[in-house]
């Protein structure tokens, strides 16, 4: 029975993990094909990545989708890590409020927090441009400040756990070390917690990538990102330049999380070699 369970569970495993992929990997091939054409494979060719770096609409979206992502994944970084310390020295019922009003982005349906903030930008602008009598739209800075604001809640929630892992007398013993604020964070606390914010960075970039609601309503009609070109693109005909296009950016993706699990591996063992070397010295000394 054991024997059959097992076999059963892997080929649900097996079949979950096709039904997840199998539309990649079929985008994939067609990337490659000679014929424009979705369920037809004529051939294979190069030809759609060539014409995908001749486009110049598709490359300006991806350049304004990289810098949008960069840029608002290191701002909602750093002020996530320190709201995240901040947080973690209230008292917990404070704390817990907080963090109650902080998920609500996280749960909340894109198109609310998209619409609201269109809403927003939109009524500041005009009353900002009436009173000084400018010409303010919606544009790359609104953009921007969408991204960070719906990024920095992710960081927040990456880090905090990582600082209750924390010992909470390590940073009351480096200033009585004589170690400043500064020094004891960015010394002590700092290199404890950068699993987390090296994880709250990463989800903020890909969020940011991968993010069309909240871009579609506060982008306005002069910036595109790649995923709102995309959309417009399918309105015609869906070029097999988008297959290549996803293609790359899927190998981008793997080859990250790639690294990334090898050096958090490399870490672990590194860890356990330095407990073992601890536990194998307080043995020696006893």
């Amino acid at each position: 029975m054991k024997k059959q369970n097992r076999v059963f569970t892997r080929i649900f495993e097996a079949l979950i993990f096709l039904f997840l992929y199998a539309p990649i990997f079929i985008l994939i091939i067609f990337s490659f094909n000679e014929n424009r054409s979705r369920t037809v494979y004529e051939g294979f060719t190069f030809d759609w990545y060539i014409k995908l770096f001749q486009n110049e609409s598709i490359l300006n979206a991806l350049w304004v989708t990289l810098l949008v992502s960069a840029i608002a994944a290191v701002v909602a970084t750093v002020a996530g890590t320190f709201t995240a310390v901040g947080l973690y020295s209230m008292r917990r019922r404070t704390r817990d409020a907080i963090l109650a009003v902080n998920n609500i982005p996280v749960i909340n349906a894109d198109i609310i927090t998209g619409v609201s903030m269109s809403l927003l930008f939109v009524s500041f602008f005009a009353i900002l441009n009436r009173i000084l009598g400018l010409e303010i739209e919606l544009g790359f800075g609104t953009l921007l400040i969408a991204h960070i604001t719906f990024n920095i809640p992710y960081v927040i929630l990456s880090v905090l756990p990582k600082l209750r892992q924390l010992d909470k007398n390590l940073f009351e013993a480096a200033q009585d070390l004589g170690a400043t604020w500064i020094q004891s964070f960015f010394k002590v606390i700092l290199p404890e917690i950068r699993p987390g914010i090296v994880s709250g960075l990463i989800m903020a970039f890909t969020l940011s990538i991968d993010d069309f609601v909240i871009s579609y309503f506060t982008a306005g009609s002069r910036v595109q990102t790649l995923s709102m070109e995309i959309y417009a693109m399918t309105k015609k005909r869906i070029s097999p330049e988008i297959n290549a296009l996803s293609t790359l950016l899927f190998i981008t993706v793997l080859v990250l999380l790639i690294i990334i699990n090898v050096r958090q591996a490399r870490q672990e063992k590194a860890a356990e070699k330095k407990m073992r070397a601890l536990s194998s010295d307080s043995g020696s000394a006893n």
